[in-house]
């Protein structure tokens, strides 16, 4: 079977999205991560043009690791210097890494406009780089800048420069798409060509997203004699972004029958890309391919029951394969199969003929028609489930909660302030708090009132806060007047869930969310929720 290496370069490449920064322990984490996935190159950052880089390849030194290189990344000299003095090739000697990516201009329009040099001069500033390095490096990789333009524009240069590359001693050539525009049929014909023409060399690829095209066209170059693969978890980078390797690998794994990290360590594909996701600060892609939340997500009853008698059905691999998960999602949509799914993840093996089926899509159907979307909220959903069960348990009593917002003149912000009464083991609980904002009062009121009572409460926390209009779906109305979803997600530390209120009032349907949010917390939390456990 034949082994592609694969090339992570989501710490340089992918932190040029402008919506990611990473720290130096960031990249540290993220680094230890990868290894564990078992990625073959690491690359660091350019250690010759900032300090965050430059600190990480001296800390990196103090780590060991099982699967990958760490690489550096930098450019070839300037024109105006040799190689022996060009602090950039100094740089990437200095940081120690044991494999180093070189870029250089492989299109005349680049080498001429962008960087000012004749080609001939262009194609020795290459070939000085790789020589000088050569010597100081395990393994050393040339990125040929915007390689498909300059194939096309003038192929003869651009092939000029890749083999004045290989002759100073580049182990892989690699082709970069870097503006992201070329097509797979054109990144075919180029592969084959330097394949051709610079006999004995290897090849990599680096593809850019501009056009969607950057997995097809990574995978075209592997089908198409490339070894090697640059890219981003999650397809983090510059404008579109970079190829994404968590559709990269298993696409090369498990469809193309190629060995990249090995079908052991792709287990742990979908949780080194949320851990990606969670380093970088941003929400990871619902829809992503493999590894996003609904890659397996069913919510079709007639989906959802030919799922159950063979997933194959609708499913184009076994999810387990990449370490994520089947979800069956619950709508208006949900048939019987949905319902006794769910169940059965909840220990209730139910006939589809059980009254309370019915009763729970009765249930589900008509709460959709107001606004309310199961699918999105699956904490709401089980209480839901669990009530129709007949669980009863009551853990608070709810008396009245009131709210006040005002903005006073000389006030800088507007002043917010809950007041709640609820009933807990008989006993009535009247308290009040004041927050940044009408709900953080609400909550922190009714927290106030149930933390004596519930201290677990305290290890709960609201992780994100969605507000959506429902415009015209319910009850005619629009603008203002509408009613409004509203998902809280919440976590305890040891595990996250997502619950849901809906209401014309956004201050009611913060409060339906919140009661479901806390009642689930109990609920999960309760040894003697039902008698018979």
């Amino acid at each position: 079977m034949t082994q592609i290496k694969i090339y992570d370069t989501t710490l340089r490449d992918g932190t040029q999205s402008e919506e990611i920064n990473l720290s130096v322990q960031d990249k540290v984490r993220i680094t230890r991560k990868l290894d564990d996935l078992g990625v073959h190159y690491v690359e660091g950052g350019w250690p010759g043009s900032n300090a965050t880089d430059k600190e990480f390849f001296k800390e990196i030194q103090n780590y060991a690791f099982k699967s990958c290189k760490i690489s550096a990344f930098g450019s070839t000299h300037m024109n105006r210097l040799t190689p022996e003095k060009d602090p950039n090739l100094a740089a990437l000697i200095d940081s120690g890494a044991k494999a180093m990516s070189i870029f250089g201009k492989s299109w005349d329009f680049h080498a001429t406009h962008a960087l000012g040099v004749t080609l001939e001069r262009n194609i020795e500033l290459i070939s000085n780089s790789i020589g000088y390095l050569r010597p100081h490096v395990e393994e050393l990789f040339f990125d040929a800048e915007h390689f498909f333009d300059g194939f096309k524009a003038n192929p003869e240069f651009t092939l000029s420069c890749l083999r004045a590359a290989y002759e100073a001693g580049a182990d892989v050539l690699v082709l970069c798409d870097t503006n992201g525009g070329s097509m797979p049929e054109e990144v075919a014909e180029s592969c084959r060509a330097v394949l051709e023409k610079i006999p004995g060399c290897k090849i990599g690829i680096h593809a850019h997203n501009d056009c969607d095209l950057a997995v097809a066209n990574s995978l075209t170059a592997v089908k198409n004699g490339a070894v090697q693969i640059q890219g981003t978890m999650n397809g983090y980078g510059e404008r579109c972004g970079n190829a994404n390797l968590c559709s990269i690998i298993p696409n090369l794994e498990l469809k193309l029958g190629y060995e990249t990290i090995g079908r052991k360590k792709l287990t742990k594909l979908k949780e080194t890309s949320t851990y990606v996701t969670e380093i970088a600060n941003l929400r990871p892609f619902l829809r992503q391919p493999f590894v996003g939340q609904a890659a397996f997500a069913h919510k079709g009853g007639v989906h959802v029951s030919a799922v159950l008698k063979d997933s194959t059905s609708y499913e184009h691999i076994d999810p387990l394969l990449v370490g994520n998960d089947r979800r069956v999602l619950l709508s208006d949509l949900s048939g019987k199969s949905n319902v006794l799914y769910k169940a059965k993840q909840f220990g209730y093996d139910l006939d589809k003929n059980d009254p309370a089926v019915q009763t729970i899509l009765a249930d589900i159907k008509e709460r959709e028609t107001i606004g309310f979307e199961y699918s999105a909220a699956e904490a709401s959903f089980e209480l839901l489930f669990f009530k129709a069960m007949g669980w009863s348990k009551r853990y608070f009593e709810f008396i009245n909660f009131f709210v006040v917002d005002a903005k006073r003149k000389h006030d800088d912000e507007p002043f917010s302030e809950a007041t709640v009464i609820v009933k807990v083991h008989g006993q009535e609980n009247h308290t009040a708090a004041s927050g940044e904002g009408p709900v953080n009062a609400l909550d922190k009121a009714l927290r106030k009132a149930l933390e004596p009572f519930y201290p677990s409460l305290k290890e709960v926390r609201l992780q994100d806060f969605k507000v959506r209009v429902l415009s015209g779906a319910v009850r005619q109305a629009s603008g203002t007047s509408s009613n409004v979803r509203l998902l809280i997600e919440s976590t305890d530390g040891k595990s996250q869930w997502t619950t849901m209120g809906v209401s014309h009032n956004i201050i009611e349907a913060s409060w339906q969310a919140l009661v479901d949010s806390i009642n689930y917390k109990l609920f999960k939390d309760d040894p003697q929720k039902w008698p018979s456990l």
